[in-house]
Formats: structure tokens, sequence, C-alpha cells
């Protein structure tokens, strides 16, 4: 398996691990935990199953990973498909055990690098995708921002299944009940990000080994405190408060082991277990081939990950996960952005986030569960601001019609419906403008008197038929036409056909019809032609240098 390329050595990214990874990963880690918990209570799972999820995903995805920068987690687009399951299947132990299928799956398709299909998404759908992760970033920490959290964390779909409400609708609940401590906290966040990246943007190095979020998250725990001590009325609680993080703690005298649950391996012959493992592979394998495509794209120094490479880590993270009771995981958008805007350089940021997690789960519970979730909305909202700014929609605008509207489609589908949905949506409608564009042009039509010239100018496909059968329609009794296929490398084997079968049509109509560099094989008559040229170039060039 000689595309499994973990980590080289140490030495390989101490650089990074001291100059930015460490910032990144810490940056990460705040961003994760709530989303961890969010997307475990929309699954109607244990709430420790989020964490488990997220500590996998950091560590042993993040160690085996095909990208650098891509970070690993539960993903709120499977959410749905996780509760459905759990209740069909009968019990969250049954489910695990589909989940470690599930990773069984991915680890062959990665063998078989099925990862290639990922090349084939249009890049106005993964630039849509990316903008519209953003918008809904921003709208659904809006709420949170103002104290309303009846919303899970997490949950990115348009019509809200915690409280009944939708995206816009929440937006209003939350402005006509906001909550002073809330909004106050909210604002000293901005502030302190804004101003400490205005700092990092004029060369103050320190700037980088203490991320802003960080900075964000101790104010927001400060100013509650003091507002329980000096005004009773804005203070939002602590962690027995929905406005809180709530991390669950092991009880008392517990073994460690406790909070883990263990796959039902007597379902082995339950033949839902395997439609379902099916389903997960599928659905999380085109989550993480998508926001690896999108990651590329976000990372500063362009690096090109493997995406074969990718689903053997996702497989191993999502066997390993079912194994010990954590959630399916997916290379997700909003912590993989959150970590390249942190700075990142090397995965050992993904590595961090996913032990500081660890740490979280078993030594810092009561401490983390003071993080007003308002001050990491806040954190999550200038993400969200990175991804969708104004100057991204001018830019895709400037590169035409043809772009702009599978973009603009991607990001309203995925804003009012949710990820999978809207990307499937922009998808069809990519691939419909990929078809167009590729139809235009595709040969011309010259006319002088009678002689007329029909020329391909590039490979041509059935979808050009009847557009070539139009023109071929137009033709007067009496012309000469000339059908010049020598600058096509490739005619489909229908056009083929059609342009024979028009000899009877013109023989009956007295035109003077003929086909030129139009045959069977054309593809590989033109291949072999320009082997054979360059070969006898390099004989000619040999025999001149033998005899100087």
């Amino acid at each position: 398996m000689t595309f499994l390329k973990p980590l080289k050595s140490l030495s390989d990214y101490q650089a990074g691990f001291l100059r930015a990874d460490f910032p990144a990963g810490l940056s990460v880690f705040l961003v994760a935990l709530p989303l961890c918990l969010g997307i475990a209570l929309a699954s109607g799972a244990p709430l420790f199953s989020g964490l488990v999820a997220g500590i996998i995903g950091g560590i042993i995805v993040g160690f085996l990973s095909g990208s650098e920068v891509s970070v690993s987690g539960p993903a709120a687009g499977l959410a749905v498909i996780v509760a459905d399951n759990i209740r069909q299947l009968g019990s969250f132990e049954a489910f695990l055990l589909a989940v470690a299928l599930a990773g069984v799956i991915q680890l062959v398709l990665g063998v078989l690098r099925a990862g290639r299909f990922s090349g084939y998404f249009p890049d106005s759908v993964i630039k849509g995708m990316l903008v519209a992760i953003g918008v809904v970033i921003v709208l659904k920490q809006i709420p949170h921002a103002l104290g309303r959290d009846n919303d899970y964390e997490g949950e990115f779909a348009f019509q809200q299944l915690a409280d009944g409400e939708n995206t816009i609708s929440e937006i209003y609940r939350a402005i006509e009940t906001a909550s002073i401590g809330a909004v106050m906290i909210s604002l000293v966040s901005f502030i302190i990000l804004i101003g400490w990246e205005k700092i990092g943007g004029r060369g103050f190095n320190f700037v980088r080994l203490l991320p802003g979020a960080l900075l964000a998250v101790v104010a927001g725990v400060l100013l509650n405190e003091a507002f329980r001590v000096y005004a009773p009325a804005w203070y939002l609680g602590d962690s027995a408060h929905q406005h809180m993080v709530q991390i669950p703690q092991i009880k008392a005298g517990a073994s460690v082991f406790s909070i883990f649950d263990f796959p039902d391996l007597s379902q082995f012959s339950n033949p839902r277990i395997y439609l379902t493992a099916l389903t997960i592979a599928i659905v999380a394998s085109l989550e993480t081939l998508l926001n690896l495509e999108a990651a590329d794209r976000l990372d500063p120094l362009r690096r090109v990950s493997s995406p074969d490479q990718e689903l053997v880590a996702q497989g191993l993270g999502n066997l390993v996960s079912g194994l010990v009771g954590g959630l399916p995981v997916t290379s997700v958008v909003v912590r993989t952005s959150a970590n390249i805007y942190g700075g990142t350089r090397t995965r050992v940021s993904a590595i961090i986030h996913g032990v500081l997690l660890a740490l979280a789960v078993f030594l810092t519970a009561p401490l983390l569960n003071r993080i007003p979730l308002a001050c990491l909305a806040a954190v999550l909202i200038m993400v969200g601001y990175k991804l969708a700014k104004p100057a991204v929609f001018r830019a895709i605008y400037r590169q035409g019609f043809n772009q702009f509207v599978p973009f603009m489609v991607t990001v309203l589908g995925i804003v009012f419906t949710d990820l999978l949905t809207g990307i499937g949506i922009g998808l069809v409608v990519g691939i419909f403008f990929v078809l167009y564009t590729n139809n235009q042009k595709a040969f011309i039509v010259v006319r002088d008197g009678q002689h007329v010239l029909i020329k391909f100018i590039k490979d041509i496909y059935f979808i050009h038929k009847p557009q070539i059968k139009e023109a071929l329609r137009s033709l007067q009794p009496g012309d000469s036409v000339i059908v010049d296929g020598h600058r096509a490398t490739f005619i489909d084997t229908d056009v083929q056909t059609m342009l024979k079968e028009f000899r009877e049509t013109a023989r009956s109509q007295k035109i003077s019809y003929e086909i030129s560099s139009v045959t069977p094989n054309k593809s590989t008559n033109q291949k072999y032609a320009r082997s054979r040229k360059t070969a006898l170039g390099q004989q000619s060039l040999g025999t001149g240098t033998a005899g100087a």
C-alpha cells in the first residue's frame, strides 16, 4: 500500500509545530468541542460518541490523512442518517457495528483507488460549497451570539429539527429574545478577534503563538464570571445551562472505560446492518472527497492531497470509531477552514486538536464547561466570513455566466436545504453547464457560394449531434461539401455513423459530399501517427549527430 504515507519523521514537522500548528490546533479544538457535542445530540447518540469521533478523527485520521490541512470528526451531514438508522436497528450498539463495517468498505475503496472520482466535481460547485458553508456558519451562529441556544451547535440544515424553526426564523426569534450578557460577550470576542488579526498583520510574531480564538474564549469566561458577581441578570449560567459548553463528566469512582460503548457483534446476521454500513460509507466518502477538494483550494501552500490515502485513513478511523463507541467520521469543512485560517502548516494541528479533545474528556471538563457558547459563536462567525467574503462572489462573477450560475445554485441550495442536497443540486446544474460549454464552438461552417466547409475544431461527442445534424440539414442541392475532422483527436461513434449515413442523403439531393479524417479509430490512428513522427524525427536527429 505505497500510497499510505503517515508522518515522515518528527524533524519534518517541528518547525510547523512550533510556529503555526499548535495555535491552529488549539483554535480547531475550541471550534470542534461544541460541534462534536451538538452533532451527537442531533444524531440521537450519547454525547460522548461525538467526542470519541472527534478524538479519533484528530489523532488517527490526522496521522494517516492524505492532506496536511484537512481535519476530520463527526459530520452534521450524517446526523439525520445516524438518527434514522439507530432507530431502525433498535440500538446504538448495533449501529456501531455498521460504522465499523463502513470503515472496512472505505478501506477497500481506498485500496481500489476510488478517490480519483473526486476530480470530476466541477470547480464552480466546490467553490459554491465553501462559500455556502461560510454563509450557513454565519447565519447559524447569530442566534448563539445573541444568547438563543434552542438549536444545537452543528446543525446546518435550513429546517431545524431541534425547535421547529428554520435558519431565518431562528435569527428573528434570537433578536426578539437577545440576552444582554451574550451580546456583550460576543462583541468583546469580535473586538479581540479582529484586533488580534490586525496586530498579526503588522508583523508581530508573538501573535502566531497565541491564537485570537483562545483570547476570545478566555475573555468570554472571565466576563461571564464577572457578570455572576456584579450583574447577575446578565450571567449566562454554568455547565447546567444551555448557553454553556456541556461536556459530560465521568462519574466519581467509575472506570474510564465506562464512557465507551461497544458494537453488538450478534448483529452480524442482520441484513439491515450491511445496508446501513454501505450508506454510511458512500455518504461519508462523498463528503470527505468534496471537502478534500475544498481544502486544497484553501491551502495557502497549494498542496495536492491524495484522495485514495484519505479514503484509507477515513476507513481506519471509522473502523476504530465503530469499535469504541464513536460516531462516523468524515473530513469536515468547518474544522478544516478553522484550521487553515488558524495558520496551520502541517497535519500536526489536526493531531493536536484530537489530543486536546481527549484531555477535555478526561481532565478538564469542569473548566471547559464554563465557556459560553456566545464567544465560540464569534470565533465561528469570523471563520464563516472568511469563507464567504463579498470579494469571492465578485471574483466568480467575473469568470462568466457558466461559472457563476452553478456557483450561486450551489450556494442557495446548501443554504436553503442542507449540505448534501445542495451539493447534489449544484452538481446537476454544474454538469449541465459543463456540457453546455463543451457543446459550444465545437465546429465551424464556412460557406463560399456553393462551397461549404464543416470543420471540427475540437473533440466531438454525442452532445454535438443535434448541431451537426442541423448544419447538414441546411445544405442545398448543388453544394460542394467537405467535412474536415483532422483537428479533432476524438470523434464519437454516433457522430461518425451519422456523417457516413448522410452520404445517401447527399447523393439523392445532388450534393457533392466528402469526409476527411473521420475514421472509426481516429484517436488511436492519430496517436500512432504522432508517435511514429516523433520516432522518425529522433532517428533523423540521431543520424545527423553521428555524421557530425
